[in-house]
């Protein structure tokens, strides 16, 4: 039985969360200081900088859509929750019986393996907690960073979709997936985590 994401889980490094409103200043301080290696990437980057309000109400849509269920967009922060390092999340757009991740992490925080770190314990999640069948990571072909991490974590790259993404000009994407039975003996396999629902309950 398929089971909604937990609210909070905590892996080695990381607290990965739903997001409050409250979390606006945060996440505005990070974007703002990553916006140059966002940009490239990242659709959302092009309406950035954004004033505080309006992360205010990104944010308010993001914790909403979660409670209903519809959609799992994840803060990454500090263990101490102080700072926003990136943000990641399950997103459902890939059907009924899979998940895609997502990510991103801050200028300051790059190239210490927290996307990975990340990935990990979210395919672990959408796997073991949530009864997940297939969970996909799709990257820009040139975006070589980020293709490391799927290729690290153990999922098959399945296929390069031609002209797919749209920004800022229409370019390839490439499909890496993993599908529950093939989790075992993975590096994401080894991903270590503690969870927790809506109302604090431990899961894990």
């Amino acid at each position: 039985m398929k089971v909604d994401p937990p609210y909070r889980i905590a892996s080695e490094r990381l607290l990965i969360r739903c997001w409050q409103p409250a979390d606006a200043p945060l996440l505005k301080e990070a974007v703002d200081e990553s916006l140059a290696e966002l940009l490239p990437w990242m659709p959302w980057a092009a309406e950035e900088p954004q004033p505080l309000s309006a992360k205010v109400g990104l944010l308010r849509g993001f914790r909403g859509r979660f409670d209903l269920g519809r959609e799992f967009v994840y803060g990454i922060f500090t263990p101490d929750e102080s700072a926003v390092v990136g943000g990641t999340g399950l997103h459902t757009r890939r059907g009924e019986d899979a998940f895609e991740i997502g990510y991103w992490i801050r200028t300051s925080h790059a190239g210490s393996g927290l996307a990975t770190e990340a990935s990990a314990v979210l395919t672990r999640v959408a796997f073991e907690l949530c009864g997940i069948d297939r969970v996909e990571i799709r990257v820009d072909p040139a975006n070589s960073a980020s293709a490391r991490i799927p290729r690290k974590l153990g999922y098959r790259e399945e296929a390069t979709l031609r002209r797919r993404l749209s920004y800022p000009e229409p370019r390839d994407v490439v499909v890496f997936s993993l599908f529950a039975h093939e989790l075992a003996g993975t590096p994401s396999a080894e991903a270590r985590f503690e969870a927790w629902d809506a109302a604090g309950t431990r899961v894990t």
